[in-house]
């Protein structure tokens, strides 16, 4: 597999490419003629796979945009989380301004198990897919094979195999032209296309280093509950073990390093880093860390700073900031001379929200028969930035991007089922092992 440390990427190639003839389009005989779409003669059926709170909400942003659409069917792998979000959409719908035909979603058409997200992807046109990032490139493979567009929650892996599924992926969809929307929403956010515009024309330089944070108190815990097996466990506190979340630095600070990624046009040379667990450390806490601090190095030599922290009683801080040889760029939105003259200070106040136009836009250009999105492979790269970060914590080693990308080393499940036992169990007191660097092997 190309290296690709060394080519240039300007914004739009991570957010959209255009300039496709249409007789090239290689649709699957599912999906609707882009001619049916632009005459409103048919309705563009969604499919909801994942049906957690951010699941739920992309649902409702699905449904809220101008074209005709319609949430045909849902997938989860447990059923009351299955039927409360489906609940929770009735309800939410007249508050989002959204009429109710926009949402048939019969009984028959709502899903659970593991194996619900097959079902959901035969009945629709656009799949939703906000499962665990674990499941991701499984889904994300299956939803393309079968010729439909995509929006897909980041990060879209945990470990190198799922990385480069989702890269094999990605170049099937540009071959049948098919849409995918990455949930990297900065990229659709108008601060932050106008703040790396500024910054890739060279208005302060040469970045020669980066700043990105995403330090926070952290996230819920659900108890454990009598009779439940070690499968069930682990799926209801997904956030906690990493083959289903890959730590909070792929989670969460994923943002954060893509937009570094974004602003130097380049991917991560290597990473080398420490952190561990000071604070969250109980046994339902699993086995992720509380704290990462990375270094990542560019082939150019100029290095990307990064913190993560998931600590309560600690200043928040989720931001990113450039320093170029001409100036500095200290915040989204804001870049200032050498000399602390502004360059730019944008104000977003009147900014359509990222998350709803990320939607709108892939949308209309489904309903155009248009092929203008492929975000996948720049989510699966800023996945193995965020991957090679936790590699890098875990051992206490530096990490080459070929060697995280190449890993065999896997952490999904050999087998998925509710009485299969994941490959990282409890110990005999109930905590789970911790990662050791010095010690633990990552590759």
């Amino acid at each position: 597999m190309q290296n690709n440390q060394t080519s240039k990427m300007k914004r739009r190639d991570f957010v959209k490419k255009t300039g496709f003839a249409a007789g090239g389009l290689m649709m699957a005989p599912s999906i609707l003629s882009a001619k049916a779409y632009a005459e409103g003669d048919d309705t563009i059926k969604v499919g909801l796979i994942g049906c957690g709170g951010r699941g739920t909400g992309a649902a409702l942003q699905a449904m809220s945009v101008k074209e005709s659409v319609k949430l045909v069917a849902m997938a989860d792998a447990f059923q009351d989380r299955l039927e409360s979000s489906y609940k929770r959409l009735q309800a939410e719908m007249p508050n989002y301004e959204i009429d109710t035909t926009r949402m048939d979603v019969p009984a028959e058409h709502r899903f659970h198990g593991f194996d619900g997200y097959k079902q959901v992807i035969d009945l629709c046109d656009v799949v939703l897919i906000a499962t665990p990032p674990g499941f991701r490139p499984d889904h994300f493979e299956a939803a393309i094979k079968a010729g439909k567009h995509v929006f897909m929650e980041k990060p879209l892996a945990v470990d190198g195999p799922g990385v480069r599924k989702v890269l094999e992926t990605a170049e099937l969809a540009k071959k049948k032209k098919l849409n995918v929307v990455v949930g990297l929403q900065r990229h659709y956010q108008k601060k932050y296309q106008k703040w790396v515009d500024l910054l890739h024309e060279g208005v302060i330089g040469d970045i020669t280093s980066s700043r990105v944070y995403w330090n926070s108190g952290g996230v819920w815990v659900r108890p454990r509950k009598p009779g439940q097996t070690e499968m069930e466990y682990q799926m209801q506190n997904w956030y906690y073990f990493n083959w289903l979340c890959g730590d909070h630095i792929n989670e969460q600070h994923i943002h954060n390093l893509d937009v570094g990624n974004w602003v130097k046009q380049a991917y991560p040379v290597r990473a080398s880093g420490m952190g561990g667990r000071q604070v969250r450390t109980g046994p339902e806490h699993g086995e992720i860390f509380d704290h990462h601090t990375v270094e990542y190095e560019y082939a150019d030599g100029s290095f990307m700073h990064s913190q993560c922290r998931h600590i309560k009683g600690c200043p928040t801080m989720v931001t990113e900031a450039f320093q170029g040889t001409n100036g500095t760029a200290p915040e989204p939105g804001v870049i200032l001379t050498r000399s602390g003259h502004n360059i730019l200070d944008y104000n977003d106040r009147k900014d359509p929200n990222p998350y709803q136009y990320e939607h709108d836009l892939l949308f209309e250009a489904i309903a155009k028969g248009d092929y203008k999105y492929e975000d996948a492979e720049n989510g699966a790269k800023a996945t193995l930035t965020a991957i090679m970060g936790r590699m890098a914590t875990y051992s206490g080693q530096v990490i080459e991007w070929d060697a995280a990308l190449n890993s065999d080393l896997s952490l999904m499940p050999e087998k998925l089922a509710w009485d299969a036992n994941p490959k990282v169990m409890p110990l005999e007191d109930g905590t789970y092992p911790i990662a050791v660097p010095g010690e633990t092997k990552v590759l």
